[in-house]
């Protein structure tokens, strides 16, 4: 072989493989911390390094989690919860926005907090806050989750009587009280409002009216889980173990904001009031899942806990399939972004353009499979090396399976033509195990439905999947509140049924 024909092969190589001259990960003194004092993720896909997750070299603790369903993300964050556990003795208290984690968080040992189910917030609880700072969040969430900022006198109006409820109830504004006992509720403030209307003096009444509408949504016999004395505290969950907080059964997107609003804002004040530990590691985490209201709005707390957690050992971990979904200052500014699957090239387009990634780490995010991901780390110190790598698979406590539900044979022409229909559902391993488990199916039963499921590859027809839970005695109410809880609609657990006879 001639000397240039040589040559033009070496060159061609090396334009394909340009990390030759720029190395594609970071040196492995960066990758592999102290085991005693790090999260082991997973072993890089280039070199091989193992890679454990340490935020003392990073600008700050909080992670962002982008990727479709069934790419790995919530492995990837109960993999990291568990570990931070084992290593840190952290806390976390997961925001379940859907649900997804409380089957899981009973199988750790974990606790769960379900709202509408007997447990209730009062979000005017002080929390070791002064009346006045708190009546300023409470108006604040209600500018988040309503249109109150465009009426100025219906805020004015609001805010007053949120104020006047506290000192009506013994409390000085400016003042730090001694407890919670005595906090007053939502009912109480839209009383002073009925009775300032009923006076008839006031000038405006049409103001007064609207203005308690916007708060009687809150306050309605069955939907007054925010405005009764509280029967759990927050503050006390940063130092409670696994928690999740279930927002899953709520009535619909604006009551779980509320709450996820309120609980935000007292991790916040507990972070505060806390202050900073010698000890290493993390000492909570909070996990915001899908919980785009809260995440999006520059005026959310989350932004507050990403600008000042790490001095005093917090931590966020916000998850998402769609990154638009996340405020920019909170996906610019955090510590680590793990990218796992992306389906949408504008999803794509956006996180190469906020993280300056490479061509070449751009096709290898085309191509991953389950539980294959990049990681951008925000190092303290200026490097000379890319900030994105990637990783051969991210590790967990367990196999990382995804099983595949198609509902395709059972949709008419007309909604298989339909983008907004979901055709399959993807579930790993330990949130279909945990789906199965809060249906109340025992696990020898369990079991051999994942065996099943397995002899087909892990992919399977809804039908078949029915018929295999039929034919191990499960009956009729179970299956369908499995269905359920995976999100088919009612319409079509009726035409599964029908279809099998």
């Amino acid at each position: 072989m001639s000397l240039v024909r040589i040559q033009n092969i070496m060159g061609s190589e090396l334009s394909k493989r340009v990390f030759l001259s720029r190395p594609p990960e970071p040196p492995h003194e960066y990758l592999l911390n102290d085991p005693t004092d790090s999260i082991f993720i997973g072993t890089t896909k280039v070199f091989g390094v193992p890679f454990t997750w340490t935020f003392a070299t990073l600008t700050n603790p909080h992670l962002a989690v982008v990727g479709i369903t069934g790419a790995g993300k919530s492995f990837f964050v109960k993999t990291f919860l568990l570990r931070a556990s084992y290593i840190w003795n952290t806390n976390a208290i997961i925001i379940d926005w859907a649900g997804e984690y409380k089957g899981w968080v009973k199988q750790s040992g974990g606790t769960v907090i379900s709202l509408s189910k007997g447990d209730y917030i009062n979000i005017m609880d002080l929390s070791g806050m002064k009346p006045i700072d708190r009546s300023k969040q409470i108006m604040n969430s209600l500018d988040i989750l309503t249109d109150i900022g465009d009426y100025p006198e219906q805020r004015r109006l609001t805010a007053e009587a949120i104020e006047q409820a506290y000192v009506n109830s013994g409390f000085a504004l400016s003042q730090i009280p001694e407890s919670n006992a005595d906090a007053p509720t939502l009912k109480e403030v839209t009383t002073l409002l009925e009775e300032k209307l009923q006076e008839g003096s006031y000038e405006y009444p049409a103001e007064l009216e609207n203005a308690l509408y916007r708060l009687r949504q809150f306050t309605r016999e069955g939907e007054d889980y925010f405005a009764k004395k509280s029967t759990i505290d927050i503050g006390k969950l940063a130092s409670s173990g696994l928690v999740s907080l279930d927002l899953s059964s709520l009535p619909d997107e604006r009551f779980r904001a509320l709450a996820a609003m309120f609980i935000l804002q007292t991790l916040k004040e507990k972070m505060r009031s806390t202050g900073w530990s010698g000890t290493k590691g993390l000492r909570a985490i909070v996990v915001l899942d899908e919980a785009w209201k809260v995440a999006s709005d520059d005026r959310s707390d989350a932004i507050t806990i990403v600008r000042e957690g790490r001095k005093y050992q917090f931590g966020l971990i916000v998850a998402s399939q769609n990154p638009t979904d996340v405020n920019e200052a909170i996906f610019s500014n955090v510590g680590t972004t793990v990218m796992l699957r992306i389906r949408f090239e504008k999803f794509m387009n956006y996180l190469q353009g906020s993280l300056n990634f490479s061509n070449f780490i751009r096709t290898e995010i085309g191509k991953f499979g389950v539980g294959q991901a990049a990681f951008d780390m925000s190092f303290h110190s200026a490097v000379q090396f890319p900030d994105v790598f990637l990783l051969e698979r991210i590790v967990g406590e367990e196999p990382l399976d995804v099983y595949t539900i198609s509902i395709a044979e059972i949709l008419t022409p007309g909604e298989l033509d339909d983008q907004s229909i979901q055709k399959e559902y993807y579930l790993e391993r330990i949130d279909l195990n945990s789906k199965l488990i809060e249906s109340g199916i025992n696990p020898e039963v369990i079991a051999a439905i994942f065996k099943e499921l397995d002899k087909k590859e892990r992919i399977a027809d809804i039908r078949d999947l029915v018929r295999i839970m039929i034919g191990r005695g499960i009956n009729r109410d179970v299956i369908v509140g499995f269905l359920r809880g995976i999100k088919i609609v009612d319409a079509l657990i009726t035409r599964i049924f029908s279809y099998i006879g």
